[in-house]
C-alpha cells in the first residue's frame, strides 16, 4: 500500500517532485539521470511507506517491528548518562524518523525538539502522537527548557537538516553546495554541556525491520567556532543519507537560500 501510495504522490505532486529531482541533481551529479530518475522513483516509494509508519508510530503497534530491528551502539548512549550529562541525538529528516524514534525510546527516554504547526489540529496530532513514547517535546524556539532538560541529563533528539528562516544558521557544505544550516546543535552543547551523538536509522532492504546505530559522541564538541562545528554536523548527515539515499526526504528545498541569491528550484511552477 505504502509503494502504490509513493507510485501516486509522484504523480500528483507535481512541484515538489520538481524539487527531489532537483536535489538528486545537485547532491549526486555523478549519476546518470537514469540512475537518478531511478533513485527519485524509489524515494516517493519510502515516502508512501513512511506515511504508513508514522500513522503506526503515532497510534498503532509496533510489536512486530521490535521482532525484527536491530540497535548497535546502544553503550555509547548509556557511557555519556553515566557520566551525568546529557545527550543530543543528531539525526536527519529520513522517512523512517517516526517508527525509529519510537523503536529507540524502548531502550532510553528520548525527547524531541520540533518545529510547531501553523495548523492546530496538525499540531494536536503531532504532539498527542509523540507523547505516546516520548517524554518531553519542545518546540524549536523553546531554547532554555531544553537546555534545562540536557543539564538535569535528559536525552534530546534533534533533526537539523532543514532550512529555517529562524534560528542562528550559517552557510555549510552539504554534498559539496552551500547549505544554510542551524548552529543549534553548538548552541545547545555549549549551553549544557551536553554530549553530541549521532543516530542513524533506516529501514532494513527486506522491509521487515529496522536498523538503529548510535555513533560514539563526536570529540571536541562544541569548539569555538559555530560554523566548524555545524560543518561536522552535515557532514554527518550526509554520511547518513548516503547510506540510504531512497530514504531521505528529498521533497524539502534544502539549497533555496544560497550565498549568491540564486534561486536553484525556479523552475517549479513549470514542473
Amino acid at each position: 500500500m505504502g509503494r502504490g501510495l509513493g507510485w501516486l504522490l509522484l504523480r500528483l505532486l507535481r512541484s515538489r517532485r520538481h524539487i527531489a529531482q532537483r536535489n538528486l541533481e545537485l547532491c549526486f551529479p555523478e549519476l546518470s539521470a537514469q540512475q537518478r530518475s531511478r533513485l527519485l522513483r524509489d524515494s516517493f516509494a519510502n515516502l508512501g511507506m513512511g506515511l504508513f509508519e508514522f500513522i503506526r508510530a503515532w497510534w498503532g503497534g509496533i510489536d512486530s517491528a521490535r521482532e525484527h530491528t536491530e540497535i548497535e551502539g546502544l553503550h555509547h548512549l548509556k557511557a555519556a548518562l553515566v557520566e551525568g550529562k546529557g545527550v543530543i541525538l543528531l539525526s536527519g529528516h529520513f522517512v523512517t524518523l517516526e517508527i525509529c524514534g519510537r523503536l529507540l525510546c524502548d531502550h532510553a527516554p528520548v525527547a524531541g525538539m520540533y518545529r510547531p504547526h501553523g495548523q492546530a489540529v496538525l499540531e494536536w496530532a503531532v504532539r498527542r502522537g509523540r507523547l505516546r513514547y516520548a517524554p518531553a517535546m519542545f518546540p524549536r524556539d523553546a531554547l532554555r527548557p531544553a537546555i534545562k532538560h540536557l543539564k538535569d541529563g535528559g536525552i534530546l533528539w534533534f533533526a537539523p537538516d532543514q532550512e529555517t528562516r529562524r534560528g542562528d544558521s550559517v552557510f555549510v557544505p552539504f554534498f559539496g553546495r552551500p547549505a544554510w544550516s542551524l548552529t543549534s546543535p553548538h548552541q545547545l552543547a555549549r549551553l549544557s554541556g551536553a554530549k553530541v551523538i549521532a543516530f542513524h536509522h533506516r529501514r532494513t532492504d527486506d522491509g521487515r525491520g529496522y536498523r538503529l546505530r548510535l555513533t560514539p559522541a563526536m570529540l571536541n564538541f562544541p569548539s569555538k567556532d559555530a560554523s566548524t562545528d555545524t560543518a561536522r554536523v552535515m557532514a554527518e548527515i550526509e554520511a547518513m543519507v548516503r547510506d540510504a539515499p531512497e530514504q531521505y526526504l528529498w521533497i524539502h528545498r534544502r539549497f533555496k537560500r544560497q550565498p549568491d541569491g540564486k534561486d536553484v528550484y525556479a523552475d517549479d511552477s513549470s514542473s
